[in-house]
């Protein structure tokens, strides 16, 4: 990779070797960890990190040019923000089917045609979660199947109503903002997209 912000990939002077690792807490899917690494002076210190199976971002696009939303309570926050669709990955499960299945299951919405964009990081200083962002269109509304315990609205805006709530800092998800960079971004032609035909069976 040619890029001016890259000029080694992987340089070994900011490199930090594993020399131990423990399990603090191992939970339903997060595993939290306490390794001892050695630093590049050659000292050593403990990164303490949750391990993640891994997640997908829908971005679903209307018809009309909206986007589809959702509206969601996160507890550890003790209120409800606004996100783009998304969930983990199941054990062995494929990206686009886990897109796939959870922009069905939360919002209804089936897609004729998916786009995969990129991943994103959203918690690096302490988790080694990654979430694969993914568009949709081509969308027509069934019936959703929550999981057992989710409550969530589904909403619908333009891109620049979300923008705006960007701005006003009425959303604040990392990932939908990632999302709204790259929707931004596909809309005004500066970044492309490889749309692909997708046949889902139920």
């Amino acid at each position: 990779m040619n890029h001016p912000l890259l000029p080694e990939l992987q340089p070994a002077h900011l490199r930090e070797e594993r020399i131990d690792s423990a399990t603090v807490y191992q939970g339903h899917f997060l595993h939290v960890m306490r390794d001892s690494v050695q630093l590049p002076d050659g000292r050593q210190a403990v990164r303490e990190y949750i391990r993640h199976p891994g997640a997908v971002m829908v971005i679903p696009m209307l018809d009309d040019g909206r986007v589809v939303v959702e509206r969601q309570y996160r507890y550890p926050l003790q209120r409800a923000l606004i996100e783009f669709p998304a969930g983990k990955l199941d054990p062995g499960e494929a990206p686009l089917v886990c897109a796939q299945r959870e922009l069905r299951e939360e919002t209804g919405y089936v897609a004729r045609e998916w786009a995969r964009a990129g991943v994103l990081h959203p918690v690096l200083a302490y988790a080694d979660e990654f979430i694969e962002i993914w568009f949709a269109r081509g969308l027509s509304l069934g019936e959703r199947a929550l999981d057992q315990g989710e409550f969530l609205d589904v909403l619908a805006a333009t891109p620049e109503e979300l923008l705006v709530a960007c701005r006003d800092g009425v959303v604040t998800d990392s990932k939908t903002l990632t999302g709204l960079l790259w929707l931004q971004n596909v809309l005004s032609g500066a970044w492309s997209l490889d749309w692909q035909p997708v046949i889902e069976h139920p």
